[in-house]
């Protein structure tokens, strides 16, 4: 390397190569040297500390270091190098063992570990490609072999009940109304302990429907005022704490279970009442079978995440399509004076209202904490998770048919 680009050149008391030679970094004897004139002068690039054995400067520079052992039977012994392998000592290449991390210079080429040998810091390796995890099998969520057995049990119990003897059917309503109403106040005890009196709750549940049945909607409502009438004085006989909670809950049980299921009692009344019916079961059970399984097969996004996180806009669709083509059958074929697009109507009208019952009943659980209202009908749930859909579209369908085709 020219001297000439770090500066002068060389001063009188400069240190460099001789023909006497000084050893590397050593400071030179003599008046020479000027001290002054060594803080002026500019380093020299950083060069290895021990040249290479055998190389341009072993010539006549040996005479100011050792050239071999003190004694002759000494031998040197080799240095652990950082790998655990041995490395030349101090007469062959520079040693990299005196640190415990090698720190790089910038004359020093890289040299690879030995084989075998594993280094401290080993750099991370790239991650190897992982295979694609296999799809998931979306999953009904309930047992369907179990769910359809019991549907179609249920379905034959009802039909025959309604079109051999009507009076058969009334009281297979009075019983699901009992039935419900002993679900909801049994789990309102359990989670929240509000304890809703069960006893006139029955007794005037089932009055309702009877009343509705054979004496039209008038009978309905005396019997739903004398059935919150009866919670009020029933509920009295106990201590009085809790009792505006218990008997808000009776009046609530009373309106949302038997008093509801009246409508379909009052739709039976008809001349066809028993197809009335029956196109009320079936756009009921149609919406929410077309809710299931579109939703369950092209559901994205959600309907209401914090009611239901299982109902999605795509299930609805699905709901309203379904239940606007079985309306229209329906209404076309079984309804006396029906028409077509009546049934389109009332297929949208009891998609929404099958929807918002449903999501109303999970309301419900969700803040009683439950999955379902009771295990009465396997891969159903209880009663009330059958009820849930049926519940608010039946008056729904009993005002639209009277508007449409009348009373009957």
């Amino acid at each position: 390397m020219n001297d000439s680009s770090w500066g002068a050149p060389p001063q009188a008391g400069y240190w460099g190569p001789t023909d006497r030679g000084h050893a590397q970094g050593a400071a030179p004897a003599g008046p020479a040297y000027d001290a002054h004139q060594a803080q002026q002068t500019r380093p020299m690039p950083i060069v290895p500390d021990v040249p290479e054995h055998g190389g341009d400067q072993d010539d006549d520079r040996g005479a100011a270091r050792l050239s071999g052992p003190l004694f002759r039977d000494e031998t040197p012994q080799p240095q652990p190098g950082p790998y655990g392998t041995p490395q030349p000592g101090p007469y062959g290449p520079p040693r990299t063992d005196l640190y415990d991390t090698p720190q790089p210079r910038p004359h020093d080429t890289p040299q690879a570990p030995p084989s075998g040998a594993v280094p401290q810091n080993p750099e991370p390796m790239p991650d190897a490609p992982q295979p694609a995890p296999a799809p998931q099998k979306k999953s009904a969520g309930r047992d369907l072999g179990a769910a359809i057995g019991v549907g179609v049990g249920l379905g034959a119990v009802i039909v025959a009940s309604l079109f051999i003897v009507k009076a058969v059917f009334v009281g297979v309503i009075a019983v699901a109304v009992v039935v419900g109403l002993w679900e909801l106040t049994k789990r309102l005890d359990e989670r929240k302990g509000i304890k809703a009196p069960l006893v006139p709750l029955a007794v005037g549940g089932a009055a309702m429907v009877v009343a509705g049945y054979v004496r039209g909607p008038e009978a309905a409502w005396v019997a739903m005022a004398l059935t919150a009438l009866a919670v009020l004085v029933w509920r009295m006989t106990e201590p009085p704490e809790n009792y505006l909670k218990d008997v808000t809950a009776g009046v609530f049980a009373a309106f949302y279970v038997p008093f509801l299921a009246t409508f379909v009692a009052l739709m039976l009344t008809a001349d066809d009442g028993p197809f009335r019916v029956l196109t009320f079961l079936l756009l009921t059970v149609v919406s929410d079978t077309g809710a299931y399984a579109v939703g369950w097969r092209f559901g994205r996004k959600k309907l209401a995440p914090r009611i239901s996180p299982g109902k999605t806009r795509e299930g609805l669709l699905g709901a309203v399509a379904f239940a606007m083509a079985a309306g229209a059958l329906c209404m076309q074929f079984l309804i006396d004076d029906g028409s077509w697009w009546q049934g389109l109507l009332l297929g949208l009208a009891v998609a929404a209202s099958a929807t918002l019952g449903d999501l109303g009943e999970s309301m419900i659980k969700r803040d009683l904490g439950i999955k379902d209202m009771g295990s009465l009908l396997p891969g159903h749930g209880g009663i009330m998770d059958r009820l849930d859909s049926l519940l608010p579209t039946a008056p729904v369908v009993w005002l639209l048919l009277v508007a449409f085709v009348g009373a009957g």
